[in-house]
């Protein structure tokens, strides 16, 4: 039965994120915090029963207060559960949803089980997809290897290219890491011109780990550990190599910003910068873990088991079972409220008086491991990144925010940029000696280019 029943009144909306194949992936990605989630059920087949599916379409609708209800099927590996799990899935959502109420399907793949019918099932219902990418194959194949220890890339992007000429709706989902952190251009442009994307999300990785592992950035767990992987916690304070460098992931979203900002505003939607202006705009939260307090976005096992985050997937952080407790109650319960306000009451002050608070709210309670400079913990990991970040793009959000407020496009900010920057640089031809480089960035000097 459920713990700590709470009087409170259930949110009108929340988000699941579904695993029926739990923690069981075809790829041994380096990175992966979950894989080793596996140990939590020993004997499982992974694979969510047809009985326990229709429990939980019929419990997420009776939920969801809203006209609009979407499914989030991860893993592990979703596709690994097959077509047909997918065709019951429909059937199912139609069988129990409310007359007028609309249902979106995402689901978040690796790529590499992709073929002409999963793509044709894809369009045809309206999915849309994430597929996860690094950046081009050096890049990519550094952690997300096969069972193998071999880079996945050749295969992901046949994933990638049957969706794309099946015309399905896809997002680019990148996690930044200590190989592709000091290469931001390139891994932005390839996703925009190579892939054709126009929606990226930039996925930090910070790999806490309890015991001192940091010379062992290129292994993966079952070589580190002898095969075994031990179960994954948010615990410790130290991070691994594999982990993004704090202000590098400043710095990485940054020189993105700066290329977005001047030629791909309204073409390209990268999630961090849309997130940012929400918030310049005055609706924070976009995402939750820039939201005041979090506990809203909750993810289910294969056997049912619901669980207060998808990062928390721990037996501290377990709030019960939908064959036993209806979810909502699980949601409105006193452990998963307390979960959620958490975030805002261990807010350390240096977080509180920060001036882009508003923006960041403290960042994912996960990555909230640090101290401040005056000893208080709850910091996250990620600060010195985000303070960088947001800092820096204040003036154009600023000028975007104004836009919107005028009914105009954000995009008209790309013409104020080029004008600025053609102010600039007729300033730095000005000053510039015959013998220096050239102001335009071709290398040359001066008076071999521009300076003729």
């Amino acid at each position: 039965m459920a713990e700590n029943r709470s009087t409170a009144v259930p949110p009108r909306a929340f988000h699941i994120m579904t695993k029926p194949t739990g923690a069981i992936c075809n790829l041994d990605c380096k990175y992966c915090y979950f894989l080793s989630k596996e140990m939590m059920y020993p004997g499982s087949r992974f694979r969510m029963a047809d009985e326990l599916l229709e429990t939980f379409i019929k419990q997420y609708i009776e939920s969801q207060q809203v006209p609009e209800v979407t499914f989030a099927w991860q893993g592990g590996e979703p596709t690994l559960m097959g077509l047909e799990f997918f065709e019951r899935v429909l059937v199912y959502q139609q069988k129990h949803a409310r007359p007028g109420m609309t249902i979106h399907n995402t689901l978040q793949t690796n790529g590499t089980l992709l073929n002409d019918a999963w793509c044709q099932f894809f369009k045809k219902h309206d999915f849309l997809i994430g597929i996860s990418i690094d950046g081009p194959q050096a890049l990519h194949d550094a952690y997300r290897v096969n069972k193998g220890g071999a880079g996945s890339f050749k295969q992901v992007m046949r994933g990638w290219q049957l969706l794309y000429e099946h015309g399905v709706a896809y997002n680019i989902l990148c996690t930044v890491h200590a190989a592709n952190q000091d290469h931001p251009l390139a891994v932005y442009r390839f996703f925009r011109d190579e892939l054709k994307t126009e929606f990226i999300q930039f996925i930090p990785i910070i790999e806490r780990t309890t015991t001192q592992i940091l010379p062992l950035a290129n292994v993966g767990w079952s070589e580190r550990d002898g095969g075994e992987r031990p179960l994954y916690t948010q615990s410790g304070n130290l991070v691994t190599n594999r982990s993004v460098n704090a202000e590098k992931y400043g710095q990485f979203l940054i020189a993105i910003f700066e290329e977005w900002v001047r030629r791909d505003v309204g073409q390209v939607y990268v999630q961090m910068f849309d997130v940012a202006l929400g918030a310049w705009i005055g609706q924070p939260g976009g995402l939750c873990i820039f939201a005041p307090t979090c506990g809203q976005a909750l993810a289910l096992e294969h056997n049912g088991d619901l669980f207060s985050c998808d990062h928390f997937v721990e037996p501290d952080y377990l709030l019960g079972n939908i064959q036993s407790d209806h979810m909502l109650a699980l949601v409105a319960s006193d452990k998963q409220r307390q979960f959620g306000q958490a975030k805002m009451d261990s807010l350390p002050r240096y977080c509180r008086e920060c001036a882009v608070r508003f923006a960041c709210h403290g960042g994912c309670p996960k990555n909230r491991f640090m101290h401040t400079p005056d000893g208080e913990p709850g910091l996250n990991y990620l600060c010195a990144g985000y303070k960088a970040f947001f800092n820096h793009v204040d003036r154009p959000m600023k000028i975007m925010a104004n836009l919107l407020q005028q009914h105009r496009a954000p995009a008209e900010i790309m013409t104020m940029m080029a004008a600025e920057d053609a102010g600039r640089l007729q300033q730095a031809f000005a000053k510039a000696g015959r013998n220096d480089p050239c102001p335009c960035g071709s290398g040359k000097k001066y008076k071999l280019c521009h300076g003729r």
